[in-house]
Formats: C-alpha cells, structure tokens, sequence
C-alpha cells in the first residue's frame, strides 16, 4: 500500500520569518522614518544654500558701498564749504586793498592841496579872509573840493597826544597834567580814509616833574 505523508500541524514548511510582506509595507515605514529624522534633525533645516551665500555677500558689499559713497559726499560737501570760504575772505582782501590803493592814490594828488589849505588857515588866523569879501568865497570853494575830496582835518587843542596822529615839535612841563595833552596845534594834520596825509605838528603840555 501506498505511503501517505502526514504533515504535522505548526510544522516548518520552510517559509518561517522569511515570509514575504505585503508589498510596500516595509519601504514605505523606512521612508517615513527618514523624513521624521530629517524633520527632527536642525542642522538640516539651518543649512545655507550658495544663493543664500552669495546674497548675504551681494548685501554686505553694498551696504560698505552705500557707507564709502557717504563718506565722500561728506569730504566733498566739506570741501566745497571750505572753498567758498576761501573764495569769500580773497574776494574781501582784493576789496579792502583795492580802496586802499584807490585812497592811496587819491592821497597822493590831494597831498598838493596841503599847502594851500594851510596858507586859508594862516589868512583865517590874521583876519585876512574876512566874510563876504572875493577871498573868502574863493577860500570856502577850495575847502568844498577837498571835503568832496574825503580830506579831513584833525588836531585840536585840549585833546590826548597821540603819536599816530600828532608830531611833537614842543614838550612843556605842565603843573596839574597828568597825561601829555596837546596844548597848541601849529599845523594841523589831514587824513583821507585810512591814509594819513599829515601828522598834526603840536605843542605838548606834559606832567611836571
């Protein structure tokens, strides 16, 4: 009689725990796994891309642009102050020396008056020019040219010596002076502007030793 194999129940049919799964069920929790390390991982999430990179450069480098562009606005505005201040004071030396020269020079033709406004002061003096006589009218003309002129006279008797404008001929110690005075003016002086034509010639009261 024929054989008959008899399997016993639970026994190893050679498959065991090579049994094959369903298909994607073990990928697909590998998969899943990778992605929640990759989620849990912050050094992935901070990692900086080349474009990342190279915008942080582009940025750094126009902002140390805008800085030197800042930088020489401000020198080249200061410059330019500078330079209008310099143009401003040599605009205002070439003014003030220019009117000197022109002061200087009229100085020097109205210095040829000098002599003739001092013979009028000694005729005054005399009683020669006497008002309402040809002289006098004559003598009030030559004095209307040199004040249209800017001449003016100084040295009056009773005033402060002072060596820019007086020339001491004669010191007389005075009883009583405590500063040296001016006592009698024998020539008076002439200015134009700022141009001295003439020092006063004067007689000085001075203190009494």
């Amino acid at each position: 009689m024929a054989k008959k194999n008899f399997e016993e129940p639970g026994a190893d049919d050679g498959r065991g725990d090579d049994e094959v799964r369903p298909n994607g069920e073990g990928s697909g929790a590998e998969s899943a796994g990778a992605e929640s390390a990759a989620a849990s991982d912050p050094s992935s999430q901070d990692e900086l891309t080349v474009d990342d990179i190279l915008g942080a450069e582009q940025t750094a480098q126009a902002q140390a642009e805008d800085t030197t562009l800042a930088d020489l606005e401000s020198q080249l505005l200061n410059d330019l102050k500078r330079l209008q201040a310099e143009y401003a004071n040599y605009r205002r030396r070439t003014e003030d020396q220019r009117e000197r020269e022109i002061e200087r020079a009229k100085g020097e033709a109205v210095k040829g008056l000098l002599p003739v406004l001092d013979d009028l002061d000694r005729a005054v003096k005399h009683g020669d020019l006497e008002a309402g006589t040809p002289f006098s009218a004559i003598a009030e003309k030559v004095r209307s040219v040199a004040e249209r002129l800017g001449v003016v006279s100084y040295g009056v008797a009773g005033e402060e010596f002072d060596p820019q404008q007086h020339e001491a001929i004669f010191q007389a110690p005075t009883p009583g002076v405590t500063v040296p005075t001016v006592l009698e003016v024998v020539e008076v002086g002439y200015r134009l502007g700022s141009v001295e034509l003439r020092p006063a010639k004067v007689v000085v009261a001075v203190p009494a030793e």
